[in-house]
């Protein structure tokens, strides 16, 4: 796996590129990511042309030049149903649309109850690309596990255009 880095609005990502695809995006947590994927057997490799890809369409997807990830995703650090739930996500809700758990939940086909999503969602380990802040709740955003919680999906669907910008009064 090979490792990279881009600051952000929301502080520092890396990614963890693997000959797959994209295995794992976060906000400073390259041990974390370097950990989950020595269990699966992957050690560390210097190459910056297998992370250069995914960094650009991170920095695109920031700076509001990218609406769609066209990156290959390596989805070994899901299980079988979160594969499922989060593949359902990053095929069925596009830039700017939302969906709730519950919706989420029907969607997938998994059985899987609403409240379970929210796991699931926290535990997604390609967090921007498999676009786990586009679920919320039914009666407000829900939670978020990625950069600084819930202002950084406030932050998120703003940059979508999914809520309006807040206004500043001072």
């Amino acid at each position: 796996m090979a490792f990279g880095s881009l600051p952000t609005p929301l502080g520092e990502m890396t990614v963890a590129v693997t000959e797959d695809g994209v295995a794992g995006v976060g906000w400073d947590d390259r041990r974390r990511l370097t950990e989950r994927l020595a269990e699966q057997g992957l050690t560390e490799v210097d190459d910056p042309a297998r992370t250069a890809p995914v960094l650009a369409e991170l920095a695109d997807y920031y700076a509001e030049r990218l609406k769609a990830f066209s990156v290959p995703v390596d989805w070994r650090l899901t299980t079988q149903v979160q594969r499922r739930v989060l593949g359902t996500l990053y095929e069925t809700v596009p830039y700017g649309e939302v969906v709730t758990y519950g919706e989420l939940a029907d969607r997938s086909g998994t059985g899987v109850p609403a409240r379970a999503i929210g796991s699931i969602m926290g535990a997604n380990p390609i967090p921007i690309i498999v676009p786990c802040h586009r679920v919320v709740a039914s009666n407000g955003l829900g939670g978020f596990s990625g950069g600084t919680g819930v202002e950084s999906k406030r932050w998120l669907l703003t940059l979508e255009g999914y809520l309006q910008p807040m206004l500043d009064w001072g």
